[in-house]
């Protein structure tokens, strides 16, 4: 594992700034890993300049994960109540067509 401990501020802030960036590609893991990954980067150490802007990243990646993880729980509310009554689009986008509803 890469210890960001020993990587200089100009390369925390270079690899905080990719993932967040990344997220953006529909990968909203990478918000979460950059949100757990640079939340001490972020917080709790002493202050350096970029600091603020690694700061930004991983606020804004805990916004997207968060985002990101109601929308996936709604849709998978939703589609599960609705699944029957949206007759064959609902069997096309289930893997395993459960037995007993027809």
């Amino acid at each position: 594992m890469v210890s960001l401990a020993r990587k200089s501020p100009e390369e925390r802030l270079t690899i905080c700034r990719k993932y967040y960036l990344g997220g953006f590609a529909f990968l909203p893991l990478l918000w979460l890993i950059n949100f757990i990954w640079f939340f001490r980067q972020a917080f709790k150490v002493e202050p350096y300049p970029q600091q603020a802007e690694i700061r930004k990243y991983v606020i804004r990646s805990a916004i997207g994960t968060v985002i990101w993880c109601i929308i996936i729980i709604a849709w998978n509310i939703i589609f599960q109540q609705l699944r029957t009554r949206m007759g064959p689009v609902g069997d096309y986008l289930t893997f395993v067509v459960p037995r007993g509803y027809y």
